[in-house]
């Protein structure tokens, strides 16, 4: 058999078809993946995107097609603009406030020797529960009358706060519990990219006196950990912007719709109001400003990287 493939390797016919010979089963082999990947993404896909054009509700026999109907609809409804504008608002206080807290303990934590496995697993927990069973958690933790939280705050005289039903702070809450939730998972991305950082650069910037924390953060573990902070930022920013649990449980978008989102509007038009049309549309207004966002920052990671 080698002796054969050797032979046929001389020639270059026989080259060409040992290659096409590779090439077939290498796509007999990826075809199932294949297969399946357009079944669960680009199928529901091109679902939602015929519907996005029609005035489909649940339940009709028909396909009444409307064109761009619903995305107009969609930039004039009041309710969307406000969903959008408190979904950008609430990932502009989680995703800063995750990534530099996270960065933060990371270069704690790394320093430690003994104790470093304990605070890991601390900051791993959060990831590991699900966003609904924490929610109910923290929903009794601040609630009004019988939280805990409460009564510690009554207890230094401050007065009791309505968490969950004050239209000022109800998003700033949310906010809250977001980058508890967000921290652990932003936490372990920085400790693997502090282990890229090597130890001798410590040592010598000791040696020329630089051994200050912020000097040895700004000249030697920021310019290393930057592409990790990067990755944290657009991580973070996709997982924050894909909020849904934490209203669904906690607010379902009140009081007066200030904590209403983006996702939120989304199901409520197609699965509550059963508007299966407009809420496809709101799927791909979606999915646009998530990918306008990514494509954006990995833009100006690129242009950072070449300078």
């Amino acid at each position: 058999m080698t002796a054969i493939t050797t032979k046929l390797w001389r020639t270059p016919h026989g080259a060409v078809a040992l290659a096409r010979g590779s090439e077939m089963m290498a796509l007999w082999c990826t075809s199932p993946a294949i297969v399946l990947m357009l079944a669960t993404t680009l199928a529901p896909f091109c679902a939602v995107l015929v519907l996005s054009l029609t005035d489909y509700e649940l339940g009709d026999l028909t396909l009444n097609w409307i064109g761009l109907a619903n995305f107009a609809r969609a930039i004039r409804d009041p309710e969307v603009r406000q969903a959008v504008a408190n979904t950008f608002v609430f990932a502009g206080m989680v995703v800063p406030s995750a990534v530099c807290l996270a960065l933060f303990f990371a270069l704690l934590v790394n320093s430690r020797t003994k104790s470093r496995r304990l605070y890991e697993l601390a900051f791993f927990l959060p990831i590991t529960a699900t966003m609904p069973v924490m929610s109910l958690v923290w929903s009794f933790l601040l609630h009004d009358r019988i939280g805990p939280i409460t009564t510690l705050l009554q207890f230094f005289g401050v007065p009791t706060v309505q968490f969950f039903s004050n239209p000022t702070i109800i998003l700033g809450t949310l906010a809250v519990i977001a980058v508890w939730q967000h921290i652990g998972f932003c936490f372990i991305i920085f400790l693997a990219g502090l282990t890229t950082v090597p130890p001798e650069l410590y040592e010598a910037a000791a040696l020329d006196g630089a051994d200050r924390g912020w000097e040895k953060f700004r000249r030697i573990t920021w310019p290393h950990v930057a592409p990790t902070a990067l990755v944290a930022v657009l991580l973070t920013t996709m997982r924050t912007f894909q909020v849904f649990e934490l209203v669904a449980v906690l607010t379902q978008g009140g009081p007066a719709g200030r904590s209403q989102v983006i996702l939120y509007k989304t199901y409520l038009e197609a699965f509550s109001y059963f508007r299966v049309g407009y809420g496809s549309a709101l799927t791909l207004i979606f999915v646009t400003i998530v990918g306008t966002i990514s494509l954006i920052q990995l833009t100006f990671a690129r242009r950072n990287r070449a300078a």
